[in-house]
């Protein structure tokens, strides 16, 4: 089972992205700001979640969050300021418009640059660990496959 938050004292986003080690499209940043008891049997890291399922956890995740923001960074900008970068910029721009202000970030992975005056933790292999974060995860992704699936559409 998963802990809600790194840590119970500030209110806490879990930030998660999807998309950097593809090799097309954009990448795309959640931030979720989830209330103390959130709990869903499914949620998990978004690739250990089947598709139907991340789709259903999307929906229980924005209906039941306190505050989400997803955010993308385009494949042009990726190729000028780098892939870590663009990730780091689609974070910090999901956290932007966030609708509660977090004062302190669980960001996945082992590196992050510093947004603001936030304190923030990274953790490896964070989606697996803290539900902010698998939640954030399942945004990211269920976010970034819409997106890849609209632009497959067009002639």
């Amino acid at each position: 089972m998963l802990i809600n938050t790194y840590q119970n004292i500030l209110i806490e986003a879990g930030c998660d992205e999807a998309g950097r080690g593809c090799y097309a499209g954009p990448v795309f940043a959640a931030a979720v700001v989830l209330p103390q008891y959130f709990y869903h049997t499914l949620l998990n890291d978004s690739k250990q979640v089947k598709e139907k399922d991340r789709n259903e956890l999307r929906i229980f995740i924005e209906q039941n969050a306190l505050a989400f923001a997803v955010a993308k960074v385009d494949n042009d900008e990726i190729d000028k300021i780098n892939i870590l970068k663009a990730s780091f910029k689609a974070m910090h721009k999901a956290v932007d418009v966030l609708k509660i202000k977090p004062q302190f970030l669980a960001i996945d992975g082992n590196r992050f640059l510093p947004y603001k005056n936030i304190q923030h933790q990274c953790i490896v292999k964070g989606d697996g660990k803290y539900a902010n974060i698998a939640a954030a995860s399942i945004l990211a992704k269920t976010h970034r496959d819409e997106f890849m699936l609209k632009l497959d559409k067009i002639p």
